[in-house]
Formats: C-alpha cells, structure tokens, sequence
C-alpha cells in the first residue's frame, strides 16, 4: 500500500463522481429555469427514451435527478450542522492549558491541536479547511509518553492530508451514486490506506512500530467512541485488522485489489453515460 494508491482512488472518484452531478446539477437549472441546454446528457437520455416509446420513463430519470441532487445537498448541509455542533462542544470542553502545552510541545499552530477534558479517550482530526487534531485529558492519562507521540504523529498525518474533507467528499459520491459501487469500495478502501499510512508516519518518525501498536490496542481494549454523523479521521476506529496486520507483516505484498465484478459494471455503466454525453454534442 502506498500514498499513490490512495491518491488515484481519490482523484478517481472526484471525475467520476462530478462528471455525474455536474450534468445533473445542469438538467435540474435548465428544468427549474426553463432554459434548453443542448448538449446535457440527461436530456439526450430523455430524448432517448421519447425514440423508443418509452415516455413514462422520462418522468423516473426527473425524480432520479431531483433526488440525488437533493440529497446531496441535505447530506452536505446536515455535515456542516454537525461540525458547528462539535466545535462548540469541543470548545466547551476545551482545556487550554493542556492545549497550550502540547501545541508548544509539537511546534503545530495554536489552534491546531485541542485537549478536551472528557472522560472517554479520544483522538481524531476534524474540519474540512483548516483541519485540527482532537486529544482527550483520558487518553493523555491512558496512554504513556510514547504512545501518546505516536498517537499525535499519526492524527498530523491526517491533518497534513486534509482527510476528514476527502473522506466526507468519498462518502458523500458514494451515498448518492449507488448505481457505481466502485465509488463505495474507493471509500471504503481509501479510509484503510490512509489509516496505515498514518501509522506508518508515526513509525518513522519514532522508527519504532511498538509505541503506535501498544497504542491503538490499549484504545481497543477501552472502547470506541459513539459513532458520530460528521466526517473525521480517527486513530482507533477504522481498518483495525488491516493496521495490525501491516505492523507485524510490512514486508509483506498488501496491495489492496481492485474487486473485477464491481469494476465491470462501474465501468459499463459510466462509458454508457459517457457515450451519450459524447453524442450530445456530435
């Protein structure tokens, strides 16, 4: 597994994904405005679907557009909901001399680390521009200094990657596009190489893989958190078997392969979608 991997899967499904809405987010102003776009792919399709007969059809690709892009849209909405929701809960909870302490320790920005005093260990990074790493007085009590390091190295990972607005986009193209599973498995499969290689920045940087693996499984044996609708990127809650496994194996071959079923028919269904496109402007 390596950092290309995850990136091709990302920007893979950016294109496929937006090349879909854009088109739709297109149909649906030309619908709500009356303008007649001449070269939008679902109205080829509805065209189409006029030329055979198949009229009542028409109606379906309607619904299917105006949901979708509704969807998307309260989806997006109801994330950002939860990110004002959590901010003012961490800043309730927010211990600013520990904050201040460890921010001076790690040489990061003064607000891009957060100690909370909560009685649950926690350690993620959230925030979609300006990501911030999120530690709990619980896990500073739970873990020793080394662990901890790691712990922190790992989340830098995730903030200098900008995840949590990469995994929410992932997730958001793979909710709303069902019908192109490859979307679902770049999601799902993105969040476990991007977890590995924050464990393996944690590694290097202590040139050890005891203090991140002693730490990931003292947060095991306590618990996860309660899962949370919002996107962000969390030490000890995704791709456990997987981490665990590379730490003891790293020389082993663990590239992640493309499932060939699910890829066949992501592909079908997009070159169909690209053909007409094509054709609408021939």
């Amino acid at each position: 597994m390596n950092k290309c991997q995850s990136t091709k899967m990302f920007c893979l499904s950016v294109v496929i994904s937006g090349t879909i809405l854009i088109q739709m987010i297109a149909y649906l102003i030309a619908l709500l405005s009356g303008t007649n776009l001449n070269f939008n792919i679902i109205e080829v399709c509805q065209n189409t679907l006029k030329m055979i007969g198949l009229t009542s059809l028409q109606y379906a690709v309607d619904i299917l557009v105006l949901s979708t892009v509704i969807f998307a849209v309260w989806k997006i909405g109801t994330q950002l909901i939860h990110t004002i929701r959590l901010k003012t809960k961490l800043h309730q909870y927010k211990n600013e001399k520990l904050s201040e302490e460890y921010n001076n320790l790690y040489g990061v920005g003064k607000k891009d680390l957060i100690v909370i005093s909560y009685p649950v260990p926690v350690a993620i990074t959230i925030g979609f521009i300006s990501p911030q790493i999120v530690l709990s007085t619980a896990l500073i009590a739970l873990l020793n200094e080394e662990e901890l390091e790691a712990v922190i190295y790992h989340e830098m990972y995730h903030k200098k990657n900008h995840d949590p607005l990469k995994l929410f986009l992932l997730s958001i193209s793979a909710t709303i596009l069902p019908y192109i599973p490859i979307l679902k498995w770049f999601n799902e499969n993105y969040r476990i190489i991007q977890e590995i290689m924050a464990d393996e920045n944690a590694i290097e940087k202590q040139q050890s893989a005891i203090h991140i693996g002693s730490a990931l499984l003292k947060m095991l044996k306590v618990g996860k958190i309660d899962s949370k609708s919002f996107a962000y990127a969390s030490f000890a809650e995704s791709s456990v078997n997987y981490r665990i496994e590379y730490m003891l194996n790293p020389l082993e071959n663990n590239q992640i392969k493309i499932p060939m079923v699910i890829t066949m028919w992501s592909i079908v269904v997009f070159t169909l979608i690209c053909i007409i496109f094509i054709y609408a402007f021939i």
